[in-house]
């Protein structure tokens, strides 16, 4: 059994498979606070899910883990109980994290230029570069 969090983070409801992504993201396998990792637990709403706990308050990119899987929900857990529960959702708008791959845009000639994108659409999880209009999906931040 796994021992109870006292103050730290959970993040539940990965889609099956994609946890180990997220792990490696945030660079868990060099902490010296103990995480737990979670693969194909039971769920009632997914089938099958994974789950990371962290017994420790870091620092995470909900912009960025909403990219990843905008139905993830992230537990603050405050002297082991929640604390506090947070829903993500697809950012309306992310900056360096998406890359363009449009070879005129300016991003690509230009070093200093944040590469910007849009969220184009929720249903196909795309997004526009707001320089050169290029789309991009979420499945090529992986």
């Amino acid at each position: 059994m796994l021992a109870k969090i006292k103050n730290g983070i959970v993040i539940d409801h990965i889609k099956a498979g994609q946890g180990i992504k997220i792990f490696n993201w945030l660079g868990l396998d060099k902490t010296p606070y103990m995480v737990a990792f979670v693969v194909n637990a039971s769920s009632c709403q997914m089938g099958r899910k994974d789950i990371i706990k962290i017994d420790n308050t870091i620092a995470i990119n909900f912009d960025v883990l909403g990219l990843i899987d905008p139905h993830i929900t992230v537990n603050i857990i405050e002297d082991e109980e929640i604390g506090a529960k947070i829903k993500l959702q697809l950012p309306k708008r992310v900056e360096n994290v998406l890359i363009c791959k449009n070879p005129r845009c300016i991003t690509s000639t230009e070093t200093y230029v944040s590469h910007v994108f849009h969220l184009e659409s929720p249903e196909l999880r795309t997004y526009r570069c707001e320089y050169c209009d290029e789309i991009r999906s979420t499945g090529d931040f992986w």
